[in-house]
């Protein structure tokens, strides 16, 4: 194996850490000899074969490993078990971390957050201040901006756009802008919550389970929030669904004991 890069005199503390900036010795891909690159805990980090590169501003420690002609940039940070591939970037101020992988030709940028197991792969692109993790999967030429959170055992891909406030978890699969609808509690919280498609599920919070649940949890906080989760509920039912909800009492009443 021919290297690459050195590890410089330059180091950088964090947490305890060591960085150490690094410098190539012979040109690959956009790279020259001589040009500085960013901070790697240990040579492991970055992979002396392919174009592979963290620039000048970026971080790589821990176990976390860059390969192929991934490019990680700007001021983002890699740690944990992270692994960086194929031709993924990862720029601005992102971080990946946990045991994530991103590859393909994804792409992971401004404030975006990956962790946990989630991979993120084919074209896909996260941005925004979302936040990817447990189990999640967000491939396809899908998009996931904004707030939104992707988590649990969910899947994005297709051409999804999930962005603004969404919360997509469970095992939900979307693909789609007709996969899930977000609404807003306009009652009290003003806290968003989202329906999916797939699972027929809903995610308020921490809580993630059936319209009938859901409805049944609100009127236990208080009758007035279960009368709007009802009404909510029923209307997805109806009129996104189809369902014939009439006889359906346990979505427009509150439960009895």
């Amino acid at each position: 194996m021919e290297r690459k890069y050195e590890l410089t005199a330059e180091t950088l503390s964090v947490n305890g850490r060591t960085l150490y900036r690094i410098k190539a010795v012979r040109d690959f891909g956009a790279v020259k000899a001589g040009d500085l690159g960013g901070f790697i805990e240990k040579d492991k980090n970055l992979s002396h074969d392919g174009d592979c590169w963290v620039y000048i501003t970026a971080r790589v420690g821990g176990n976390a490993r860059v390969g192929g002609n991934a490019q990680v940039g700007g001021n983002a940070r890699v740690g944990g078990n992270a692994r960086v591939g194929d031709d993924a970037q990862v720029g601005d101020d992102a971080c990946v971390g946990g045991n994530a992988c991103v590859g393909g030709n994804a792409q992971v940028g401004d404030d975006a957050w990956v962790g946990g197991n989630a991979q993120v792969g084919d074209d896909a692109r996260v941005g925004g201040n979302a936040r990817v993790g447990d189990d999640a999967c967000v491939g396809g030429n899908a998009r996931v901006g904004g707030n939104a959170r992707v988590g649990d055992d969910a899947w994005v891909g297709g051409n999804a756009r999930v962005g603004g406030n969404a919360r997509v978890g469970g095992n939900a699969c979307v693909e789609t802008m007709k996969d899930y609808i977000v609404f807003k509690n306009w009652w009290s919280s003003g806290r968003w919550f989202t329906w999916t498609r797939s699972n027929n599920m809903w995610k308020v919070g921490c809580f993630h389970g059936t319209g009938e649940e859901l409805v049944a949890k609100a009127y236990k906080d208080s009758e007035e929030s279960g009368k709007h989760y009802a009404e909510i509920v029923d209307y997805v039912n109806r009129c996104v669904l189809g369902k014939n909800t009439d006889s359906d009492e346990s979505q427009n009443q509150q439960p009895r004991d």
